[in-house]
């Protein structure tokens, strides 16, 4: 038998190299996988809405989009858990009325019918009558930023654009934020957040001009004039540590 051509295998060779590849294999299947890693993260909560007292006054609209707001940031949540945790929002006569509920229908109650009844009980279509009548009452009273917050907050719900915002606005702003607003702003604004911005500005501005007025009135430097002020005074002491040279002599000197 001829010997095998140099650098070809045995057959001995050849058996031992396989036999040891298959047991690497095995060894590395029995091996266990490595453990996941694990990422920590924090579950965003969202506070809770004000509670709901069923009276005329109170207005449900404006409480009820606080409810789906909040709802749907819990997806997840079971017709039950909804059910249960809207009745821990009311109080009063809707309280009374939601544990009336829940006596009769107890678990079979779902929440579609039960979001449905509730908005039938309680809607008022004069809800948004009223705060448009709010938001034209509503004055500025040197502070924009107040005044700003709460126009927000009321004008959601009034469903007050265009025309009829603006002329809100402009009669509840002062002639001197409106003659400002003017001085800066020419022209039509394209919608009705470049007015709000426009009129906030200009009030921001008359308050700032104000507060400047108030402070020259009363005496207090302001902050350039302070630190001027803080700088001379410096100067002198500077001045009067500074050891004098060549002094003449006194007359009386011996």
């Amino acid at each position: 038998m001829p010997p095998p051509a140099r650098g070809t295998l045995t057959t001995e060779e050849l058996a031992r190299t396989v036999a040891s590849a298959v047991a690497e294999g095995m060894a590395r299947a029995t091996q266990p996988n490595p453990a996941p890693v694990s990422v920590r993260t924090s579950r965003l909560k969202m506070t809770n809405p004000e509670t709901f007292d069923g009276k005329p006054s109170t207005p449900f609209n404006t409480w009820w989009k606080s409810v789906t707001k909040y709802l749907s940031f819990y997806p997840e949540t079971s017709d039950q858990q909804k059910i249960a945790w809207v009745g821990t929002l009311l109080t009063g006569t809707a309280k009374a009325g939601d544990l009336h509920r829940y006596d009769t229908l107890g678990e079979n109650d779902s929440w579609v019918n039960y979001a449905a009844d509730i908005r039938t009980e309680y809607h008022d279509p004069r809800e948004a009558a009223n705060t448009q009548l709010k938001l034209s009452q509503l004055k500025y009273s040197g502070d924009i930023r107040a005044y700003m917050t709460e126009f927000r907050a009321l004008k959601n719900y009034a469903r007050a654009t265009g025309e009829s915002l603006q002329e809100k606005i402009d009669l509840a702003m002062t002639d001197t934020v409106q003659d400002m607003r003017f001085a800066h702003y020419m022209g039509e604004f394209a919608d009705d957040e470049g007015f709000l911005e426009a009129t906030y500005q200009a009030a921001l501005q008359v308050e700032k001009e104000k507060a400047l007025k108030q402070a020259r009135e009363q005496g207090k430097p302001t902050g350039s004039a302070t630190r001027t002020e803080e700088k001379r005074r410096d100067e002198r002491k500077k001045e009067e540590r500074r050891p004098t040279m060549n002094r003449e002599p006194r007359k009386n000197d011996s």
